[in-house]
């Protein structure tokens, strides 16, 4: 019963992932370099510039756009969502009914079959599996396009994110359930590794690969790292490892943390590392040539 209520669970999510990604604006692959400058360069003031900037920031077709946008929603909306979780666990009780019910129930209808099923899943979100993936999407990223940024990009995306966990993890310093003997030995609980790891790299490989087959693959991609993410996160919990508390702050850390590097790294619309030398480039390519006379007023 608990591998099917996963599986249930992590399509639906996945599912909506991909209807919401499908719902995205179409738009150009980038934006153009001009374009890009203007927005970088622009200082229009007054009440009909502002109007314009809001617009903007709702138009998938801008370099700093609808995805910026979202982007840096997601980032607050995680951070918010782990801190509060963090808050709470560590100085209340006020979830720990909920956290006891599911686990108990995850206990009394496990069998041996789900058990091996539910660990065959939880290892989408471990190093060993993480590690060759992230190698084969760099190879593949650098063979197509020659652009070294997802190297950078996507041990960011991994070592950033184990390195903030293990942070928070000796902050909040939260016991594990004690039905599974083995969890003690893992260490402190809240926010779940493995499911921060999942949501994290598993985004970041759908944002590379997304660069490869285009805006008709987005749907698909998305789905599938929402959907392995949740369903690491629910196999933690399941195997009773986890409680359900460690998962949500799990899922909001990767999800916000991946958020950040991407908008650092140049988001879903701009190539990895071009935003400012397009900006710089295109600035250079909109100012209108200097006359014969200026110049020479200027020399002199």
């Amino acid at each position: 019963m608990p591998f099917f209520l996963l599986l249930l669970i992590s399509v639906l999510a996945g599912l909506g992932a991909a209807f919401l990604t499908r719902r995205y604006p179409g738009g150009a692959a980038a934006p153009a370099v001009v374009e890009a400058a203007r927005e970088a360069g622009g200082h229009a003031t007054g009440p009909r510039a502002r109007r314009a900037a809001r617009a903007a920031r709702l138009d998938p077709e801008k370099a700093t756009g609808l995805a910026l946008t979202l982007a840096l929603l997601a980032v607050l909306v995680g951070g918010v969502a782990l801190a509060v979780l963090a808050v709470v666990v560590r100085s209340t009780d006020a979830l720990a009914g909920i956290d006891s019910s599911v686990a108990e129930w995850g206990n009394r209808n496990a069998s041996s079959w789900s058990h091996d099923a539910l660990t065959l899943v939880t290892r989408l979100g471990e190093a060993w599996v993480i590690v060759p993936v992230a190698l084969l999407v760099a190879v593949v990223e650098i063979a197509r396009t020659r652009n070294k940024w997802v190297v950078p990009f996507l041990l960011i995306v991994i070592l950033g994110d184990s390195l903030l966990t293990n942070a928070i993890k000796q902050l909040v310093d939260r016991a594990r359930p004690t039905i599974e003997a083995v969890a003690a030995t893992l260490g402190p609980s809240f926010p779940s590794g493995h499911t921060s790891t999942a949501a994290a790299s598993w985004a970041a490989f759908a944002l590379v690969a997304g660069r490869w087959w285009g805006r008709r693959a987005w749907p698909a991609l998305a789905g599938a790292a929402v959907g392995i993410a949740v369903a690491v996160a629910l196999s933690r919990v399941f195997l009773d490892v986890h409680w359900l508390t460690d998962v949500l702050g799990g899922l909001a850390l990767g999800w916000a943390w991946f958020a950040a590097c991407a908008i650092a790294f140049g988001g879903r619309l701009l190539s990895f590392g071009a935003s400012a030398q397009a900006a710089g480039r295109g600035a250079a390519e909109a100012a209108p040539a200097e006359s014969p006379e200026a110049a020479s007023r200027s020399r002199s």
